[in-house]
């Protein structure tokens, strides 16, 4: 055979020390015999295996290290937030508590949520879910106005005044806080988060979030008429965006499909659902010749359970 001439030269490849080397323990019996010495590239000879049992503690002792540096991290930031009188609450990991049977997982504590709305898109839904779950689940709003409005129409008056005198509520049941804001924006949205301001846009999305956090009989997600609650939210917000009155009667007519002859849209009792249509009949301002025989006879069972 011809002997070939080498095309690479031989490089002297220095190993990197960074690394941890790897306990004899952690290998199999086949590779424990054949790993307890490593050879460098360049041949030079044997190189003894590290001490994992050593390496182990070492990083243990580094993990404690780092452990209590962050209690103390944290101590630091609770003094800070006491001398400058902030809440001492902080960030907490949710609580996820297991509810009877067919009933949702519920996170607590719930936050604080800002809803702004203009005088003119007044969410009633708001007025009918506190009357709806007065004694079950507290519902406190309180309403502001913005320095952008310089003009709060009667209806919205009326309305602030219907929030404050039903504001009894029961200290020992869960609850939620409410800031409603009159402002000038385009649509109703709620707020989460002041410090990541991702909103939630329209007044059905808001009535569904509700609905998730509120007494255990109006959460309908885990129900067999999700799809049909969630169908009946849909057709509310598209009743809100008609602009003539041919295609405000179609929707109307969709309505009183989805009703047929059910008492309410959630089948024999009350749901968001109803909540929805009827807070949307509201802002359209809606006359009973607009509407059909089932669903005026709707609109009273409605009115008579949430008392609005």
């Amino acid at each position: 055979m011809y002997e070939l001439e080498t095309l690479l030269p031989k490089f002297d490849i220095q190993l990197p020390t960074c690394m941890y080397p790897m306990s004899s323990n952690a290998l199999g019996d086949e590779e424990q015999n054949s790993k307890t010495t490593t050879t460098n590239c360049n041949g030079s000879g044997p190189r003894p295996a590290g001490d994992g049992s050593t390496n182990t503690s070492a990083i243990e002792k580094r993990q404690e290290k780092v452990l209590q540096q962050l209690n103390e991290l944290k101590s630091q930031l609770a003094g800070i937030r006491s001398q400058l009188g902030l809440c001492q609450k902080g960030i907490k990991h949710t609580q996820q508590t297991k509810v009877q049977k067919d009933e949702l997982i519920v996170e607590d504590p719930l936050h604080d949520i800002v809803i702004n709305s203009q005088p003119t898109f007044i969410p009633y839904s708001l007025l009918a879910l506190k009357n709806a779950w007065k004694g079950t689940f507290n519902i406190d709003v309180k309403v502001f106005a913005h320095s952008s409005i310089s003009n709060i129409s009667h209806e919205a008056l009326e309305f602030q005044k219907k929030l404050s005198a039903s504001s009894e509520s029961d200290p020992s049941k869960r609850g939620i806080k409410i800031t409603l804001i009159w402002t000038n924006c385009e649509h109703t949205e709620m707020i989460m988060s002041p410090t990541m301001y991702v909103p939630i846009y329209g007044e059905v999305n808001i009535i569904r979030y509700l609905g998730r956090v509120g007494p255990a009989e109006y959460r309908y997600e885990q129900t067999p008429l999700c799809n049909e609650i969630d169908l009946v939210l849909d057709i509310c917000y598209e009743l809100l965006r008609c602009s003539t009155a041919k295609s405000k009667a179609d929707v109307v007519r969709t309505l009183n499909n989805r009703l047929q002859k059910e008492q309410f849209f959630g089948g024999s009792r009350l749901s968001v659902a109803d909540i929805g249509v009827y807070s949307t009949f509201l802002r359209m301002k809606l006359t009973p010749k607009d509407l059909t025989p089932a669903l005026k006879e709707w609109r009273e069972r409605v009115k008579a359970a949430i008392q609005l």
